[in-house]
C-alpha cells in the first residue's frame, strides 16, 4: 500500500494555526512522524486564502523538504498554484491533482513529461462527482489518454474513484469495487487511492468504518490511500489485510512492522 501522508493540511484546525504563526517546529515534527511511521509521500496542503496560498505552500514545502527526504504530494484545488510552487520540489512526487475539471489536465500533465513524478487523478467533471460507474470510467480514460500525450505511463497515475460518504450513498463501496474492477482491466498497472476517511462522514465510531474499508477496498484493488500513518490500528488494518491475501510472504513485512511500532496495540495516553 502507497501511503500518502495527511496530516500537513491547513483545514485541519492545528496545522491552520501552526501556519499562521509560521510554527516551523510543529510542520516539521509532523513530516518527521507521518515518514517515520511509513508514508511513502508527505501531502501538503495550506488551504489558506487564495492570494497567499503560493508563498504558504512554498514555505511549508521548504519546511517539510528541510526535515526530511520523503517525496511531497503537492495538493490545492487550483493548478496554477501547484504549477508555481513545482519548481521548489526536491525530488519528484505526486501532483495533487488532475481530473476532468477545468484546465487542470492541461495545465499539470506537461510539468510531468520527461521526468518520474506520478499524479493523482479524479474522476470527477465540470459536472461534479458522477452517480454512475461507467462515467467514471469514461473519466479516467479520458484523463489517461491526456497522459500519454505527455510521456506519463498509467503506472505513474493515481486514480481516485472519489468514493461518496457511506451515510449518503448506500452503494458506495460497492460502486468502488466496481469501479476499480473496471479501470484495472483497462489499465493494470495503475493506481487506485482515494481518501480513506470520506466513507465514514457523518457516521459515528467512524474509525471502525474507515479500518474496516480499507481491508475491503485493498481487497478489491486500491494500492494506495490519503490517510494518517500514525493511526496504529489503520496502518495494522493494511498489513494484517495484505498477509490475508497472501501478498506478505511468511507475514515478514507484517512482523517488521510490528518490530518498528508502526502496528501494535494503541497504547493509553
Amino acid at each position: 500500500m502507497i501511503i500518502i501522508g495527511e496530516k500537513i493540511n491547513g483545514t485541519i484546525p492545528a496545522v491552520k494555526e501552526a501556519i499562521e504563526n509560521r510554527d516551523a517546529a510543529f510542520i516539521a515534527d509532523r513530516a518527521v512522524k507521518q515518514a517515520a511511521a511509513g508514508a511513502d509521500f508527505i501531502d501538503v496542503c495550506a488551504s489558506t486564502a487564495p492570494e497567499i496560498e503560493i508563498e504558504t505552500l512554498k514555505w511549508l514545502m521548504d519546511v517539510i523538504q528541510d526535515a526530511t527526504d520523503t517525496p511531497l504530494s503537492i495538493d490545492s484545488p487550483n493548478p496554477r498554484v501547484i504549477e508555481a510552487v513545482f519548481k521548489y520540489a526536491n525530488k519528484p512526487g505526486i501532483l495533487n491533482s488532475i481530473s476532468e475539471e477545468g484546465d487542470k489536465c492541461e495545465v499539470l500533465l506537461p510539468l510531468m513529461e520527461g521526468n518520474t513524478w506520478e499524479v493523482v487523478g479524479l474522476t470527477c467533471n465540470d459536472r461534479g462527482i458522477p452517480n454512475d460507474v461507467q462515467t467514471k470510467v469514461d473519466i479516467t480514460k479520458t484523463m489517461v489518454e491526456k497522459a500519454s500525450k505527455y510521456g506519463v505511463a498509467p503506472d505513474r497515475i493515481h486514480i481516485d474513484p472519489c468514493v461518496m460518504a457511506l451515510s449518503t450513498e448506500n452503494n458506495s463501496f460497492l460502486n468502488l469495487a466496481q469501479e476499480i474492477r473496471e479501470i484495472r482491466a483497462l489499465y493494470p498497472t495503475i493506481h487506485v487511492t482515494g481518501a480513506v476517511s470520506n466513507i465514514s462522514f457523518g457516521l459515528p465510531v467512524r474509525a471502525l468504518m474507515n479500518k474496516t474499508f480499507i481491508a475491503y477496498a485493498i481487497q478489491a484493488g486500491m494500492d494506495s490511500a490519503v490517510m494518517d500513518p500514525l493511526n496504529r490500528d489503520m496502518m495494522g488494518t493494511i498489513f494484517a489485510a495484505y498477509a490475508l491475501l497472501g501478498n506478505d510472504k511468511y507475514c515478514r513485512k507484517y512482523s517488521k512492522a510490528f518490530r518498528q511500532g508502526i502496528i501494535g496495540p494503541i497504547k493509553n495516553e
